[in-house]
């Protein structure tokens, strides 16, 4: 059972959030998807790593409904609900799945190994889970080769490589985090 959100984790929670929005814009088109390339898998690994499963949850949830309200924090700037229901929507909600699933498989202490194992077996597994039957549904991509040609295998070593850096960044984040003093 989680405890209480004191000050220190909201602003956790929140900027994790805040940093899911800005990774959006790190984005580039493929030629052969619909779907950009983005930063945000490495935040996703971020929050499911740096925090428990509720706040998890939360912070991806308040990304979510920050870009359905109109801001522009979708992939590339995109915006409105309507991004839900395009090729790109099922990763959104992969994203969401995917943060829980890290944050309920880490552990109670920051290990690299066991961070590495969870992120790519079972966090961008997560991700595709719900991105592919997004892509099949909105895309109009049959199911078959051209689906996950259009859909994982173009951003699958880039996302193994941003869940290596997001893993070393959680272990250092989370030691730097142990050193900080606690504030009444």
């Amino acid at each position: 059972m989680e405890k209480r959100m004191d000050i220190r984790s909201l602003c956790k929670a929140a900027l994790c959030t805040a940093l899911l929005c800005i990774s959006a814009y790190i984005a580039f088109p493929l030629p052969f998807s619909p779907t950009l390339v983005t930063a945000q898998t490495i935040v996703i690994t971020l929050i499911g790593l740096l925090l428990p499963p509720l706040q998890a949850a939360a912070s991806v949830a308040v990304y979510i409904l920050v870009g359905c309200v109109g801001l522009p924090v979708f992939s590339g700037g995109a915006a409105g609900i309507g991004q839900l229901v395009s090729p790109s929507g099922g990763y959104i909600f992969g994203f969401l799945l995917s943060a829980v699933v890290i944050s309920l498989l880490k552990g109670s202490r920051p290990n690299l190994v066991r961070y590495l194992i969870v992120s790519i077996l079972a966090g961008i597994p997560a991700v595709y889970l719900l991105g592919v039957p997004g892509m099949l549904l909105f895309a109009k991509i049959p199911l078959g080769w051209e689906l996950f040609t259009a859909s994982v295998f173009p951003f699958l070593p880039g996302d193994i490589f941003k869940a290596v850096v997001a893993c070393l960044m959680a272990v250092a984040l989370e030691k730097a985090w142990k050193r900080m003093p606690a504030t009444n």
